[in-house]
């Protein structure tokens, strides 16, 4: 008798046996996504004229910013309590913050309106200055990133002659930073030099922290996971990481540019933001 040409497969209740099960990395949970503030009744704060005013030059500034032009920051340091509060109520917390520490400390957190920034610049104690930035991404955050690089411009990052046990490509990683900090200038397009898809030893990650130790910036985005943005003590040198819901990195890379592409608003953000900042003002003032 001829072999059948199919084999005969049983089916039924322990007729198959178990598979491995797959172990998939879990993705990012959450994604934020834009919420109107919760504000006053419009007769509550009609009196707080000083608070429209500040509402309307943000609102302004977006208008120019969203050209692509740079706009003025709108100053609140001249703001009482009561004017503040509504300010603050219609500006909300976004999906961005930011420190700077330096000369002074510097606390920025976006507004609930892609591209507006509250800046707030203290010394000890003391605020020096509290304003609005409106823009791509505070300036300060760029000059204050250069200030903290103890390097100088275009210097190269050193290696010493005997490395230590287990460093094994980080010192090729380090000749391609070295190359692109060396040509580097602003308007360039950022280099990027993805560091998860690269075989490294827990040696070479240790030898490039050493190298590349922060500086004086930190950045978080929590818009889909989170994302941290570091400077480092190399002028233009910035450390990218991002992290999934169970804080296990998905991405780590080392950018060289002024300031990394995913800390900024784009221009369509802050037109979008000029619509619904303009739709809040207007409940604000009952019109």
């Amino acid at each position: 008798m001829n072999a059948f040409p199919i084999p005969v497969v049983s089916i039924g209740p322990g007729s198959q046996t178990e598979e491995l099960e797959l172990d998939y990395m879990v993705m990012p949970q959450g994604m934020q996504t834009y919420a109107s503030p919760i504000l006053p009744e419009p007769e509550e704060v009609a009196s707080l004229k000083q608070a429209h005013l500040a509402l309307h030059a943000i609102l302004d500034a977006l208008t120019i910013a969203a050209t692509g032009a740079s706009a003025a920051a709108v100053d609140l340091s001249q703001l009482d309590s009561a004017n503040l509060q509504l300010v603050n109520q219609v500006l909300g917390e976004g999906e961005v913050s930011a420190r700077a520490e330096g000369i002074y400390s510097i606390r920025i957190q976006e507004a609930i309106f892609a591209g507006v920034w509250r800046t707030v610049v203290s010394d000890g104690e003391q605020i020096v200055s509290d304003r609005v930035d409106i823009g791509p991404v505070p300036p300060v955050l760029i000059s204050a990133a250069r200030d903290g690089a103890s390097m100088k411009p275009g210097a190269p990052i050193m290696v010493p002659a005997t490395l230590p046990d287990g460093v094994m490509n980080a010192p090729s990683i380090i000749a391609e930073l070295n190359e692109q900090i060396g040509k580097w200038k602003p308007g360039m397009p950022a280099h990027v030099v993805n560091l998860t898809l690269l075989p490294l030893s827990v040696e070479d990650v240790a030898f490039l922290e050493q190298r590349l130790a922060g500086g004086a910036v930190l950045m978080l985005s929590r818009g889909y996971g989170n994302c941290r943005i570091l400077s480092t003590l190399v002028p233009n040198c910035w450390r990218v990481v991002y992290y999934n819901s169970s804080d296990t990195i998905l991405l780590n890379t080392v950018e060289i540019t002024d300031i990394p592409e995913v800390a900024c608003a784009a221009r369509e953000d802050l037109a979008d933001s000029c619509e619904r900042l303009r739709e809040v003002l207007e409940w604000v003032e009952g019109a």
